[in-house]
């Protein structure tokens, strides 16, 4: 079992969360981006395989200020040498498919295949509505679980997925869809470009575009995707199709023994090969302390981010991996004892915690449980 790191790239600690407007501290985003580069290189060194973070916007909250994707992952690759970084994800009703194939794979290339990258729905309104590049989408969430802004959601996804991993494996490639047609159907060069029709592909002669392709092309063979937290057995199954594997934050051990069994069986109705641990990602709020008193002392401001900002979205509290080296060796021996998990990420107190906390933790992880599960 190898274990990796996901944050949510939070701006300070909970008295200056609550002293208001954190997002727009001077001082703040500095430090954070200061703490976050030490944490990366620590981890890296200590042998944690991965450090996932994600995409959200208009965060003056400093709760979660993860602007742009692209340029967290690569902040996270300058102070990495062997980590992977795992961007979780784009968010599909903000970002233009095609558009974000290409920066996959750029990073990929900037990375030298250190990058794996989730690709998600969008569940936070206030940054969707401003940002979304189709009139008719929305964000989703239980407010909307059982309606018809989330079947289009749903849908809508199914399709941007099926743009980006196209276009990552095709040198070039055509799509009609519902919500997307590259290139636009009937569109003809405005001036006569030669070097389309001599270097290239998909352009006639007469200067019809039927084809685009993205470059560069991957540095991997195949990129890991991963389904962002998923707490659905529907959306497990959809990423099954594409061997992408969702990241569940769940103790529930009869809910993993479901996902993982319906999971494979999804994906080998899609010709795909698993191997065990393979079906997804298990994890967990992650808090390690020489005793259970202290580590879920530690907690007590976790759990007060938690509930104010991440409760009102409608997410539920995830599995809490916070105790003693010997309590998390007896509850991630536990959970592999129902499922098989090759990747588990620990949801990180970063920010909230101070860089010494945080480094406590991760350092005793390192030596007092990694191991043991090697």
């Amino acid at each position: 079992m190898k274990f990796g790191l996901f944050m949510y790239c939070t701006v300070g600690r909970r008295a200056e969360l609550e002293a208001g407007m954190a997002g727009r501290h001077p001082d703040l985003y500095p430090r954070m981006l200061k703490e976050i580069g030490e944490i990366a290189a620590f981890a890296d060194q200590a042998g944690y395989f991965g450090f996932g973070h994600p995409e959200h916007h208009l965060q003056i909250e400093g709760f979660e200020i993860s602007n742009d994707p692209c340029l967290m992952a690569m902040w996270l690759g300058q102070h990495t040498r062997k980590m992977r970084i795992v961007t979780c994800g784009f968010v599909s009703t903000v970002n233009n498919p095609l558009m974000t194939a290409e920066k996959i794979t750029t990073l990929d290339n900037m990375l030298q295949g250190r990058f794996g990258v989730g690709l998600v729905r969008g569940y936070q309104a206030r940054w969707v509505e401003n940002y979304k590049i189709k009139p008719n989408l929305t964000a989703v969430g239980p407010w909307n679980a059982d309606g018809p802004e989330n079947d289009l959601n749903r849908e809508y996804f199914a399709e941007f997925v099926e743009v980006v991993v196209k276009a990552l494996h095709n040198e070039t490639l055509s799509h009609r869809g519902k919500f997307w047609q590259f290139p636009p159907e009937g569109f003809v060069n405005p001036h006569e470009h030669p070097a389309y029709v001599n270097y290239g592909q998909g352009v006639d002669a007469d200067m019809r575009v039927n084809q685009v392709g993205i470059a560069p092309r991957p540095f991997q063979k195949t990129i890991p995707l991963y389904g962002g937290f998923s707490q659905s057995l529907r959306t497990a199954k959809f990423w099954a199709k594409y061997k992408g594997r969702p990241i569940v934050l769940s103790g529930n051990t009869d809910f993993l023994k479901l996902l993982w069994s319906e999971w494979e069986a999804e994906a080998r109705l899609h010709g795909h090969e698993v191997k065990p641990g393979e079906q997804a990602c298990w994890g967990g709020i992650g808090i390690c302390a020489e005793t259970d008193a202290k580590a879920w002392k530690l907690f007590e401001d976790m759990e007060w981010f938690w509930k104010t900002w991440a409760t009102p979205f409608g997410q539920g509290m995830p599995e809490l991996l916070v105790g003693s080296p010997d309590t998390l060796n007896r509850r991630i021996e536990e959970i592999s004892r129902t499922v098989p998990v090759d990747e588990a990420f620990l949801l990180i107190p970063q920010g909230i915690h101070t860089p010494d906390q945080l480094l406590e933790s991760l350092d005793l992880f390192a030596r007092k449980v990694m191991p043991n599960f090697g």
